[in-house]
């Protein structure tokens, strides 16, 4: 939108807020986006050229949200934290994303760790001594993260079939007096070198153990045996410096547990919107590219020359049909924070689908049309175009959920009923 104009003053665009309209949101989430939008301005943004031009991971606006008290965004209240729901803090982070998508997806695993153990973990059928078990390592935990302002990553990947959900995760817990020693190996681990502690999904070390015997523990990041290694070069989201994560006979307290033995599987099925956690960052590169492209038609970026390009209807079409994209990208995305919950229906799983599909896909589909209506001085490294487009790209192909595997799993379940098999095709 633009702001209205004084007779013979020229008005000047106003980005959009990231929910298009604060409107309907709390007034605790007005809060946190303002925070967000505030901090994303003054400190992530000056920063994210640097730092996707070095592959460096950037302290500097992670000692920022430490500040602003921002990590402790998903903790419970109760636990001395700011106590936002899934929703909540995925607009935050959506926020974030549109000043520096790195940081944005960074932060987005310290805050999925943090939901998990609390928000997410409340939902959960626990028995009461589950309940209590839980209460307690949590508790450690959450201590850790709001007094101490440690930071907790979320390895994920490996290299198989488990971060799709097909096959038991390969990196092994070993069970040992007063705790357990873990060997594997993690790949794209982003906040690598970064994190306080690495909550390693593994699988338990005995015969038999499958993707429902899963492991949820945090690993301390100068625990013996724990190795960050491997080069970080890639195309986009530089910044998130997603190195291996080498684990050799690592050994962690019973206290490590995020959550009761067997549970996360638990959370998987049950609470499927974790597996749609990257998109918020994406939803904030989408926001990004179009508000980039409508000031640099304007002639409204800073230091550029004011040399306006609005008035040819090719531009005029494009931003059009970056519009409707922006638009219907965040109706789904809005749509899916609303929907977040437990046990959704068959309905509700399937739409989520189609939001993390739709918002991973548009978003580059956006920053493509960005840069080719802008045109050529949109190429240079010293405007944040380029590493839009290049951060857009990696939406697509990021576990748990690719593109693919979205695609997959809305149009089997569009079309089989639970209990229902394959024909077979001759």
């Amino acid at each position: 939108m633009t702001q209205p104009a004084a007779a013979g003053v020229a008005s000047r665009y106003v980005p959009l807020h990231i929910a298009g309209s604060g409107d309907a949101l709390s007034a605790v989430q007005r809060d946190l986006v303002a925070r967000a939008a505030e901090l994303g301005r003054s400190s992530l943004a000056p920063h994210a050229a640097r730092h996707d031009r070095e592959a460096s991971f950037p302290f500097d606006s992670f000692d920022d949200l430490r500040r602003a008290g921002l990590l402790g965004l998903g903790v419970p209240a109760a636990y001395g934290g700011l106590g936002a729901d899934f929703a909540t803090c995925a607009l935050v982070i959506a926020e974030l994303g549109r000043h520096c998508a790195a940081t944005a997806l960074s932060f987005n695993m310290h805050v999925s760790a943090c939901l998990g153990m609390g928000l997410i973990a409340d939902l959960l059928d626990m028995s009461p001594a589950q309940r209590a078990e839980h209460e307690r390592h949590r508790a450690l935990h959450f201590e850790r993260i709001v007094a101490e302002d440690r930071l907790y990553a979320q390895p994920f990947s490996e290299g198989g079939a488990a971060a799709a959900g097909k096959a038991p995760w390969a990196t092994l817990a070993h069970r040992v007096d007063g705790g357990y020693r873990i060997s594997g190996r993690k790949i794209f681990v982003s906040l690598a070198g970064a994190a306080d502690h690495y909550a390693v999904l593994c699988t338990p070390d005995h015969a038999g153990a499958t993707l429902a015997d899963a492991l949820y523990l945090a690993v301390p990041a100068d625990a013996p045996g724990l190795q960050v290694c491997g080069d970080w070069d890639p195309l986009g989201m530089r910044g998130t410096v997603s190195r291996n994560l080498l684990l050799q006979d690592v050994f962690v307290p019973d206290s490590a547990r995020l959550l009761p033995e067997g549970l996360y599987h638990q959370v998987t099925q049950r609470y499927p919107h974790v597996y749609a956690a990257q998109s918020p960052a994406y939803m904030g590169i989408a926001q990004a590219a179009y508000d980039f492209t409508v000031m640099y038609l304007r002639a409204e970026l800073p230091g550029m020359s004011p040399v306006k390009r609005r008035m040819y209807p090719t531009k005029q079409a494009a931003v059009a049909q970056m519009r409707i994209q922006l638009e219907q990208t965040r109706a789904l995305f809005l749509g899916s924070l609303r929907d977040a919950g437990i046990d959704p229906d068959d309905q509700t799983r399937q739409r989520l689908y189609a939001a993390h599909f739709t918002v991973m896909e548009n978003a580059q589909a956006i920053c493509a049309l960005a840069l080719r209506t802008c045109g050529g001085q949109a190429m240079l490294k010293s405007l944040p175009l380029e590493r839009l487009y290049r951060d857009s790209r990696c939406g697509s192909l990021m576990l748990p959920w690719t593109a693919e595997l979205c695609l997959d799993r809305l149009g089997r379940e569009c079309l089989y009923a639970g209990g229902e098999d394959d024909e077979r095709i001759e």
